[in-house]
């Protein structure tokens, strides 16, 4: 059957028995899974959702009684005062640089404790030299790299002690680099440090690829803000664009004045037919991050078994949804991307190679088959063509397209004429 995908049956018998030896993880994802189900089910009842919250609004968006219950059940589940969940917002960079604009001033000082944060946001800060960039309104940033994938508490602690910060950025997942995801233990560990020390500072948590992977929210730990992406986990592959920022309410009010205008803010904004998508997005999501995790799971299994190096193996916990495979080797990189997207439900006759893309100093090989350009929790998979050739693979909206998906991945890696071992 699975031969007219290209898939041959000894794979499939492969990755048949890696699955047999996953039940009891699989197990405890279902566990979790079903808690964030509650946690969302609970926030819709509490917010009383009916049929005229996915009425649409335009021009202004005035009274859009649909976005505004949104936006207060975002707030429960993720266990804030108040957030901002809006179209308006083009990706979680775009929501994070609205934040940090927002939230901090001239001769302010940004503290990053996750050390370099993601490509795209380069720019954004300054760390590469931009004319509307932060550090061109004198805004300054300095950074505290993890020692041994985990927070430098002592120089944390010390850096807080001798200089003024208003603002710590932590970046939850590894983004594009070879370091581990950092999980809400850790991120509740160092948060308490940073209190012990600072009681004002804002903390700012970039939650992108994270979201219902455990049951817990940075928000719930202690962090002031937090900022994701609708294409990303929240949005369960069905909404088609957006971003959210959810966190303390005065900070919100902030981000909603910088998203729109001073005086505005959160009144305005048109929906445009996009509640039902963002409710029912929300209402999934649970779900299709567990699909997500099992495929990461099986891939990490699979792909260790073959013989390459997997981060995280498939037995750690696990704090987002990305599964890195570290090829060593350009030629593996692109030939597994390229076997993502012919496992991909849109474009399979498409075949994508390395290309300048906007925002990334190295060129970028990505397999994005998606129903929703840039969705990366849809089966999905990239990287930068620099070494040690990395595939970051993300996303499955269903736990068999997962599979159907890797097995179209390691039949094409493993071709007798590929040689790319």
């Amino acid at each position: 059957m699975f031969e007219k995908l290209g898939i041959s049956e000894k794979t499939i018998e492969f990755l048949n028995t890696e699955e047999k030896s996953l039940q009891e993880i699989y197990a405890k994802i279902d566990e979790n899974c079903r808690l964030n189900h509650f946690k969302v089910l609970t926030a819709f009842h509490q917010n009383n959702v009916n049929e005229s919250y996915f009425n649409s609004t335009t021009g202004y968006g005035y009274n859009d009684i649909g976005r505004d219950n949104i936006e207060k059940i975002f707030a429960e589940v993720l266990g804030g005062e108040a957030a901002l969940v809006r179209s308006q917002f083009i990706s979680g960079t775009h929501a994070l640089t609205v934040a940090l604009f927002a939230f901090l001033r001239p001769n302010d000082k940004m503290l990053s404790i996750s050390g370099l944060p993601y490509d795209t946001l380069h720019e954004v800060i300054g760390i590469e030299s931009n004319p509307s960039s932060l550090a061109s309104f004198n805004i300054e940033y300095d950074q505290i790299d993890l020692i041994n994938n985990d927070f430098d508490y002592d120089k944390i602690k010390t850096y807080l002690q001798n200089n003024k910060v208003k603002l710590i950025e932590i970046q939850r997942s590894k983004g594009y680099s070879t370091r581990k995801s950092l999980t809400i233990d850790k991120l509740k560990k160092v948060i308490q440090v940073i209190r012990s020390v600072d009681k004002d500072v804002i903390i700012m948590v970039d939650n992108c690829y994270c979201e219902f992977v455990e049951t817990k929210t940075p928000l719930e730990v202690g962090a002031d803000v937090m900022v994701g992406s609708l294409i990303k986990n929240l949005g369960g592959g069905i909404a088609p664009n957006g971003a959210y920022i959810a966190g303390r309410k005065e900070l919100i009010t902030l981000a909603g004045e910088r998203l729109t205008c001073p005086g505005e803010g959160m009144e305005v904004g048109p929906t445009l037919g996009i509640n039902k998508s963002i409710l029912q997005g929300l209402f999934f999501a649970p779900s299709v991050v567990s699909s997500s995790l099992k495929t990461a799971i099986l891939t990490s299994k699979a792909l260790s078994t073959l013989g390459y190096d997997v981060e995280p193996t498939y037995n750690e916990k696990r704090a987002d949804i990305v599964q890195n495979i570290i090829f060593h080797n350009p030629d593996a990189l692109i030939k597994y991307v390229q076997g993502i997207q012919m496992g991909s439900p849109i474009d399979s006759n498409v075949v994508p190679v390395p290309w300048d893309m906007p925002g990334y100093k190295d060129q970028v090989i990505m397999a994005a088959g998606t129903f929703t350009q840039g969705s990366s929790i849809e089966l999905s998979c990239d990287g930068p063509i620099r070494p040690p050739y990395i595939a970051y693979q993300q996303g499955a909206l269903t736990y068999d397209y997962g599979f159907i998906g890797v097995a179209k991945a390691i039949e094409e890696l493993t071709k007798k004429d590929n040689n790319v071992k």
